[in-house]
């Protein structure tokens, strides 16, 4: 009897064990499946600030300590890309890598601004790790209540004008050059200008180039 009830209890940790693995798996797969599978183009989400509206002007002091403003025309004749961040964020850790290359790369047309989640002394390492000294770090939640920004990573491009040209969750560079493409070709966002040129008749659409 007692040999009986022994064997079955090692059956069930057994199988306890296999469920366990398998779901553990399972988790990983699913976490791979979302890093490989993404939109094509920026997320939008609502806010208090839409596309076409002028952002709000905002005087801040960035972690370094030098004075930055948000939105407002700018006399650089400059775009700025606000990048919200947390180091909690496991993909805002992965986009940290690509927005130093897109910094560098874009630095002549382009603000690159990161706003960043969290702890201070947190962020103040996040930025040592990925060699963003360089880079407008602002460590305050107060622009994140401002455009109503609900998760992350999250991006918001601002015109030279202090306009407010696309918006959206993005995990990816080619996400953050979505955003500059929206501007140029007066669309919020890739999705739209999707959408629209899917639902005109094929007579409508632009003929493909003969090569």
């Amino acid at each position: 009897m007692i040999e009986a009830l022994l064997v079955s209890q090692i059956l069930l940790w057994i199988l306890f064990l296999g469920v366990a693995l398998a779901l553990f798996a399972l988790a990983r797969q699913i976490g791979v499946l979302h890093e490989r599978v993404a939109p094509l183009g920026a997320l939008m989400m609502d806010g208090a600030v839409e596309v076409g509206d002028p952002a709000p002007v905002l005087e801040l002091e960035d972690i370094a300590g030098r004075r930055v403003t948000i939105g407002g025309r700018r006399h650089d004749g400059r775009s700025q890309l606000l990048l919200f961040v947390s180091p909690n964020c496991p993909i805002c850790k992965k986009l940290l890598g690509v927005a130093r290359s897109f910094l560098r790369s874009e630095r002549r047309h382009l603000e690159l601004v990161l706003v960043g989640d969290g702890p201070r002394d947190e962020q103040e390492a996040l930025i040592r790790r990925h060699r963003l000294e360089e880079a407008v770090w602002l460590a305050t939640p107060e622009i994140g209540m401002r455009f109503q920004v609900g998760k992350l990573p999250y991006a918001i491009l601002i015109d030279e004008n202090g306009i407010l040209r696309s918006k959206g969750l993005v995990n990816s560079r080619e996400h953050l050059e979505s955003l500059l493409v929206a501007k140029e070709t007066g669309y919020a966002s890739i999705q739209q200008y999707l959408d629209e040129r899917m639902s005109k008749p094929p007579a409508e659409q632009a003929p493909a180039s003969q090569g």
